[in-house]
This record gives structure tokens, sequence and C-alpha cells, in this order.
């Protein structure tokens, strides 16, 4: 058996009040795929910013072909030839999609004062990566006209064009669409096949199960356990990551049958003028939006709570007609939106959970211009109890939690509040099989308290699991609504791509 290209011995990292590593152990073959895995707050993420030179660790050594190395900063990393897909998006949006790709290897010509940069040979290099990955863009589009999704391919083909011995991938399909991630997994398998290692991060155990050669799970901060190539089920990896069995992974009570709660109506967004969606939610129930990427859905959801204001349409919540125009027009209403970008839309990640949590209802705590600390830690510390936040307490900066606990602070800051509607855009992005079933049992028991909630979700698992209905919209026209008896996946892709149910 050859020697290990990577080995981490016993590695840990702290950071204020919060043990992230302690003693743990990682060694890659050359040409593998070791799915790292674990719930949000494992450490996962830790070890890989330490092996990317994001981070310094406080204990232990790292070793590349055999050889000692300190990894000081991603420059050395990249000198290392160590790839790294971050989780949280690392890009540019005023760069086109070509200078993201190549940020600061960028092609040049001439020398000296007269060197400049290679925009012809760096936009027929970029295609090249764009077309590896089945991604037909103009390479000059600015970045900020792009998707999540498809920003998340533009990091990916940026990874590849660093012809990294080492790729580091954490989370890399958490924005793609099926197809995108079918053809992902196909380029993983054909960088195994170059002698390529890489080491796979990824809650959805369907793709660990699919592409790993081995299995190696973290849990607070430790190693958990490992699993050879034959050994890997889901069941294992899942009683691995929680040290538990999960026994009812999508909390369903069956179809809601309540009066309507919250009412669309001819809705317009302004991406899709053209289109008028209307649809329901009734009380105890949660709506499912389906659709492909581009349908509309999250445009809907922005109409719905002001962040871009509709076309045209009406809005109805308890039977009454209300007039939304902006967030703060929504929140009044008790209308909530927990974004699908959490940490560039759903949290200030630079101040403490406590901040984080009662922004939204500062005017509850304070008086006179002066905020009551002392109240506003017990009702936000409450919160994050309830829904399981992993941190020493509310005073801990929330850009240092994972991104589960981060998606946790971000629904605390509602749920401090009485929400009559709660929209959901994509929920368990980034997140483990622990917390989804501690969000999809919120969820059901929001509902079952009278909350309309409206989930717009990519995943399809998730959709038929937790959906009573499901709502399913391309091209910016609503194409059907199923009831649960009717939701199978062949009928929610029919709709998806504009055909009738029963074409």
């Amino acid at each position: 058996m050859p020697n290990p290209i990577l080995e981490m011995r016993g590695i840990g990292k702290r950071f204020p009040g919060v043990v992230a590593l302690e003693g743990v152990n990682l060694e890659v073959y050359p040409g593998e795929v070791v799915a790292l895995i674990g719930e949000n707050g494992a450490g996962k993420s830790t070890l890989m910013k330490i092996l990317g030179g994001v981070y310094q660790p406080d204990e232990g050594e790292i070793l590349i072909e055999g050889e000692r190395t300190r990894v000081l900063s991603v420059a050395d990393a990249n000198a290392l030839r160590i790839g790294f897909i971050h989780q949280e998006l690392n890009v540019l949006e005023n760069l086109d999609v070509a200078g993201n790709i190549f940020l600061g290897r960028e092609p040049r010509r001439g020398g000296g004062l007269f060197s400049r940069i290679d925009r012809k040979k760096m936009y027929r290099d970029a295609r090249v990566y764009l077309e590896r990955l089945g991604m037909r863009v103009p390479v000059d589009t600015p970045l900020s006209r792009l998707s999540i999704a498809r920003q998340q391919m533009v990091e990916i083909a940026k990874a590849l064009s660093q012809d990294a011995r080492i790729l580091i991938m954490d989370e890399p399909t958490s924005s793609l669409t099926l197809s995108e991630t079918e053809r992902l997994m196909a380029v993983v398998k054909e960088l195994r096949a170059q002698g390529v290692s890489i080491i796979y991060i990824s809650h959805r155990l369907g793709e660990v199960k699919e592409l790993a050669d081995r299995v190696v799970a973290l849990r607070d901060g430790r190693n958990a356990g490992r699993l050879a190539r034959e050994e890997v089920t889901h069941d294992r990896m899942v009683k691995m990551m929680v040290g538990r069995d999960i026994e009812s992974f999508y909390a369903h009570a069956g179809g809601a049958q309540g009066a309507a709660r919250f009412g669309v109506r001819e809705l317009r967004t302004r991406r899709y003028p053209q289109h008028a969606v209307t649809f329901d939610i009734r009380d105890g129930e949660i709506l499912g939006l389906a659709g492909l990427v581009g349908a509309g859905r999250t445009e809907v959801a922005h109409a719905i709570f002001g962040v871009e204001p509709a076309a045209g349409g009406t809005l109805s919540l308890g039977g009454e007609t209300i007039v939304v125009r902006s967030p703060g027009d929504a929140i009044r209403h008790g209308i909530y939106l927990v974004p699908e970008d959490r940490r560039r839309c759903g949290l200030n990640v630079e101040e403490l959970i406590r901040k984080n949590v009662t922004l939204p209802s500062l005017g509850r705590y304070s008086s006179a211009g002066v905020v009551r600390t002392g109240e506003e830690r017990k009702v936000s510390q409450k919160v994050c109890d309830q829904l399981g936040v992993k941190a020493p307490s509310v005073e801990v900066r929330a850009g240092n939690l994972s991104g589960g606990n981060q998606q946790k602070v971000v629904l605390a800051k509602w749920l401090s509040l009485d929400p009559r509607l709660l929209i959901f855009d994509e929920p368990t992005r980034g997140i483990d099989v622990g917390a989804k079933a501690e969000i999809y049992d919120l969820m059901r028991r929001l509902a079952s308290r009278g909350v309309a909630v409206l989930m717009v979700s990519s995943d399809m698992e998730e959709v038929l699991g937790v959906s009573d209905r499901v709502a399913v919209m391309h091209e910016g026209k609503l194409t059907g609504i199923l009831e649960r008896d009717e939701c199978t996946e062949e009928a929610v892709m029919r709709l998806a791509v504009g055909q009738s149910v029963g074409a």
C-alpha cells in the first residue's frame, strides 16, 4: 500500500470559549476520496481551514508526503497544491466569471511596467474549466448576475484550475441542481482516476456512499470513527455522526385541513412580470414551493417579504388584505424570512449571538435609548436553548459558529417574536442530518401552532418528506399544486419542467 500523501496528527484548535478540535487525526492516500462527515459544529470545516492555511493549529502536526509541513497561509497551501472549495462562497461579485476563476493568478503579457492581464488567454482558459463542469455561461458575465448555484460552480471551476494534488470540497453540492450535482460527481471520479486526493465534506449521505473510498467521522471536535468502503451505509454514518439512531427523520403529521391563513393573489414579480402566481397556505400547513433553479421561487418569497416589491397582486393574512412594500412592512404583519444565504442576508456575523437574536425587536428591550442587556440576554439564551444552538453562551460572535448553528440563530431571531407566516428559503442548505431533523421538527411544531409555513427547497427528498402540499413553479409560472397523496418525485418533476402531471 502506498504511503499517505497527507497526515494530520493530534490537531487541536481553540477559539474564545470553544474547543473546536482536540487530538484529531486524519490521513489521505494518493488518488483516494475520503469523506469527512459529522454534525455542524463537529469541527470538519475548522480542520480543513487548518489544512488550507486559513487557521493555525494550537497543537499537532501536518505531514505532506511524509515531510512535516507548516501551512501558514492560503498562499502556502496553494504552493503545496492544496485546493479548497469553501462551504461559504468566497467570490467577488464585482469581477466577472473568468476574473474569479483566476483571481491572483491572472495570465499576463509584457514585462515590468508594461505588464498587463492577458484577457484573451484568461477567457479561453476559463471556458475550458466551465465546459468541464457542463456550465454554459459567458466568461465575461459579472458574478453579481449569477445565482448562488452558478456562483458555486464558478468556485469549483477555480479549484480545478489550480491543478491541486489534494482537493478539499466542503459541501460542494449544497446549492447545485440535480444535473449539476451529477456532473460534479463525475468530475470527482475523473480526478480520483488521475491520482488527485480528495477530502469530501457533505451532509448528503447518498453522495458520500457513491463517492467515498473511506469515511471519517468527527463528533464534538474529536475522531468518532471510520468506515471502509464496504462498511459504508446510511445508518452507520448517521450513528457515527450523532452518537444515536434517528428513528423519524421527516416529521410529517398528515395533510392540514384548516382554513386558508395566508393568501397570494395574482402576484407578479419583477423578474417574471408576465406571469401571475396565486396560492393559499392553510392553518397548520407546510406548503413546499418546488422547481428548478431559475423557476422564480425565491423571487416569490422576496416579493412576499418585501425584499423586492411585487410588480402586482395582493396578499392577505387571516382574511385581511395587507400591503407589503418593504421587509419592515412584512415584519409588522408577522411575516418573516429565513434566507438562503444566511451569512450575507440573515446574520451580522461580526456581532454577538445575543445582538443578532434581538435586533429585529430591539424596541422591546430598550427605553430612552438604553438597551436592557440583562433582559436581552435572558430572552436570546432561552430561544437559543430551545433550538439547541451549540455555543457556550449568547455572548459569542455569530461568525464563530458552524453553518448549522448560524442557521439556528437566524431562526431564533424570528422565533423570539410571534410569527404568523414564516418563509424558509432552502432551510437545510449545508446542514447535517441531526440539525435537519431538528429543523423539520421545529417547522412541524410551528405549523401545529397555526403558523403558516412556506418552504422553498431544491431538495426533492425534503420537499416530499416535509410538505403537506407542494406548489411547483417553472419559469415564473405556477404549474400546479399537488395534494399530499399526489406528491411523488415524478409528479413534481413533470410540473417543474413545465408539463402537466398526466402528460
